[in-house]
């Protein structure tokens, strides 16, 4: 099976080359790399290029202006040509060189419509540290439940189905389109309990106080557009996790 690995890219020359890397370490070899970059000022563009080469035909990529890194997606959704789409934004990396290995076996094995895993968010400067894990045992939607989505990898087929991210949520797209994902009671989704993605602290919404606000108003919007019960609940449910996630690392520190 064909994996698509969508990397929207913005002025992302500081960590691009660590999420390049950790595609090319890949042991799962039948894969293709879209990259849309968003008409950057800084040398993203120059990096793409420069690894161009050690992709050998893998590597695919366009740089435009766009509106946000959720059209960005959309893109290269439409681009894909792979059987199994997932995104692997510009300042994360894979956990280990096994990833899409155990990705495609699982889903093949379950014969599920999609997999997802764990989540580790570490620290902007040097990706060592932990700051917050994100576990995704199965849950329920109504309770605030939803996987983490930089881990979630989808049949394309499931695209065609749900439809694309909402353009309207700057933030929170993808939670909308999750919630609407796992309201198709007839869509199959597969847990891999390991961590698959290491993810930077630092973007639009985990950049502190400010962006865990804005996330949490704009994920009260997509709880409501969803038709959700009792959404301010939902919102309490979810600040408890977030909490739940942070008390985790210390504990373990």
């Amino acid at each position: 099976m064909k994996v698509s690995i969508i990397t929207p890219t913005y002025n992302s020359e500081k960590t691009l080359k660590d999420t390049l890397e950790s595609i090319l370490k890949q042991t799962y070899t039948n894969y293709e790399h879209i990259i849309i970059d968003g008409n950057s000022k800084d040398s993203t563009m120059q990096i793409v290029k420069e690894y161009e080469p050690k992709y050998g035909g893998k590597l695919r990529y366009i740089s435009e202006k766009d509106n946000g890194i959720y059209d960005a997606m959309n893109k290269g959704i439409k681009m894909a040509t792979g059987d199994i789409i997932g995104i692997l934004n510009s300042d994360d990396i894979y956990a280990n060189e096994k990833i899409l290995e155990k990705i495609v076996y699982q889903l093949k094995k379950n014969n599920a419509d999609g997999i997802y895993g764990d989540l580790i968010f570490m620290d902007e400067e040097t990706m060592t540290k932990p700051q917050r894990i994100w576990k995704s045992p199965k849950g329920k939607v109504e309770f605030g439940w939803h996987p983490a989505h930089p881990t979630l990898y989808l049949k394309r087929e499931i695209y065609d189905k749900i439809g694309m991210f909402d353009l309207q949520f700057k933030i929170c797209a993808d939670y909308d389109f999750m919630i609407r994902m796992l309201q198709d009671k007839e869509i199959k989704l597969d847990y891999l309990e390991e961590y698959l993605v290491f993810m930077r602290v630092g973007g639009t919404s985990t950049a502190g106080i400010k962006g865990y606000i804005k996330n949490l108003k704009e994920s009260h919007q997509v709880l409501v557009k969803n038709k959700i019960k009792f959404p301010y609940f939902v919102d309490f449910l979810r600040i408890i996790k977030t909490i739940k996630q942070m008390k985790f690392i210390n504990k373990n520190q």
